[in-house]
């Protein structure tokens, strides 16, 4: 059988390009990532202005720009109905404000996709040790990403904390079916586009598209399997910052 690409894959691949916006408590704690108990009061980006953030993005030729709605520190940058540590517990925008919404609606003024990355694993979450009770936790925080913030270009989900840890993707993609089918799904569950194994920028070579299995994180022991062969085009990340 020939494995071929989607319509949507093959747009995904011409589109080239994103920016990956890392963004979060961790901003302004001078951390990468945190355990869940800074405080929400630290918060507080004054100057915020999502629309420079998606002109920049524009400008560098960037299709699309995918934000850490919620990093594995389970600081939300919506105002989720989940939990108390999020963007609602700050001071920005008097407790009002929405950096999802924000961003959603300067991605579609300028029309550019708008990306969602939500961690699996969460170190604030007090049910994460419940996987019953964190898998409707965490389907509700995505219920709400998908239904409130329009069309999403990607949802990525990151394996890092989460190795040998099973959450309930079928569950999990079935909220996307529902709600945002066209979005490109990174790495885990069904995905329609994968890691591409390192933090460099680059791809091997040779690349393979087709595959049957993907790599979680940089702390997992090797790939992991899929329940098939796929045709999975890699995403390629690098960082800007200075480590």
């Amino acid at each position: 059988m020939t494995i071929i690409p989607t319509p949507g894959q093959l747009a995904w691949q011409q589109d080239g390009f994103g920016l990956f916006l890392h963004f979060g408590i961790n901003t302004f704690n001078n951390k990468e990532w945190s355990d869940g108990t800074l405080d929400p009061a630290t918060f507080d980006p004054t100057d915020l202005d999502a629309g420079q953030w998606v002109d920049t993005a524009v400008a560098a030729g960037a299709k699309y720009v995918v934000l850490t709605a919620k990093h594995h520190d389970g600081f939300c940058l919506w105002p989720t109905g989940t939990t108390d540590y999020s963007v609602a517990a700050s001071p920005w925008r008097g407790g009002r404000g929405d950096v999802v919404a924000e961003l959603s609606r300067a991605c579609r003024k300028a029309g550019i996709g708008l990306g969602l990355y939500l961690s699996p694993w969460d170190r604030n979450a007090d049910c994460y040790d419940d996987p019953e009770a964190y898998d409707a936790f965490y389907l509700r925080q995505l219920t709400e990403l998908c239904t409130n913030y329009g069309p999403l270009y990607e949802l990525w989900f990151d394996g890092a904390g989460s190795e040998g840890r099973a959450y309930d993707w079928d569950a999990i993609m079935a909220v996307i079916d529902e709600h945002q089918p066209q979005a490109m799904v990174f790495n885990l569950g069904r995905p329609t586009i994968r890691w591409v194994g390192n933090e460099d920028g680059l791809a091997s070579d040779s690349c393979r598209y087709v595959t049957d299995s993907t790599d979680i994180s940089l702390y997992d022991d090797g790939p992991a399997a899929l329940d098939t062969t796929r045709y999975l085009p890699p995403e390629c990340d690098v960082p800007i910052r200075a480590n």
